[in-house]
């Protein structure tokens, strides 16, 4: 298989029941390489039980999910390293440093100190936080937290990154900062990226979209596609006619 030809991540088929409340239906959809993909949808919608299925703290039963051509269910440990992953809620050690806790996750994923220390330069210089290495995580505000999340999802080099409603609890400028350091490494870098949002000014143009609805998915294509597809001009009413639920 070619690996330029390759989606970075390939979704067919996938649902997901808690007990007999169905919390994802039929979900289909693909990533490529350097595509930025905004999972676009209302909370309860099923956002953070899709991520949590991509990134098997969920078992997929239904369907199959396919990270830069490997199954996730058959080859977890090959599909996970080609991800890079920033959830919802923060997972950063308080009491460590930024230094300590990127170290930590670097040897997880089997990098050398060398590798390590070189990669957390490049990703600490490119959000304004190299000088904060010593600092412990408790000292740092959310915005700046969420930044070393970032970075620590990058340390590996991924093919994908995964961001599950990064921007929840910080304030405006810190948000758009964060939106557009992330566009950037899309567009620059060539890493694919699914941003789960509920907020539709996280969504730039040329960006794809994703309206996901009562664990369905309602539309799937670029932003002017999803905008023209519901016959309004712009993403704001699209959104609303696509979550309905009376046209559900």
């Amino acid at each position: 298989m070619n690996i330029m030809q390759t989606h970075a991540l390939e979704i067919s088929g996938v649902s997901y029941r808690y007990g007999t409340k169905l919390a994802l239906g039929d979900v289909n959809f693909t990533i490529s390489p350097g595509e930025f993909k905004v999972l676009l949808g209302p909370n309860g919608a099923g956002k953070t039980t899709l991520f949590s299925l991509v990134t098997r703290l969920y078992h997929t039963s239904e369907g199959r999910i396919l990270v830069r051509g490997a199954a996730l269910n058959e080859n977890p440990a090959r599909a996970l390293s080609c991800m890079g992953v920033v959830f919802q809620q923060p997972t950063l050690d308080l009491d460590l440093t930024v230094r300590q806790n990127l170290l930590y996750h670097a040897a997880l994923h089997g990098l050398s100190r060398r590798q390590a220390v070189a990669r957390m330069e490049v990703e600490l210089t490119r959000l304004n936080m190299s000088e904060r290495m010593d600092e412990r995580v408790r000292n740092l505000n959310g915005g700046h937290r969420r930044r070393l999340e970032i970075a620590r999802a990058l340390l590996h080099s991924p093919d994908l990154l995964l961001l599950d409603e990064p921007t929840v609890g910080l304030d405006v400028p810190s948000r758009r900062d964060i939106v557009e350091h992330v566009h950037k490494l899309s567009r620059h870098d060539g890493i694919a990226v699914l941003w789960a949002t509920h907020l539709i000014d996280e969504i730039h143009e040329g960006d794809s979209v994703i309206v996901l609805h009562q664990g369905r998915v309602r539309d799937d294509g670029s932003l002017a596609d999803v905008v023209s597809n519901s016959g309004v001009s712009d993403i704001a009413q699209a959104f609303d006619i696509l979550t309905d639920s009376r046209t559900s």
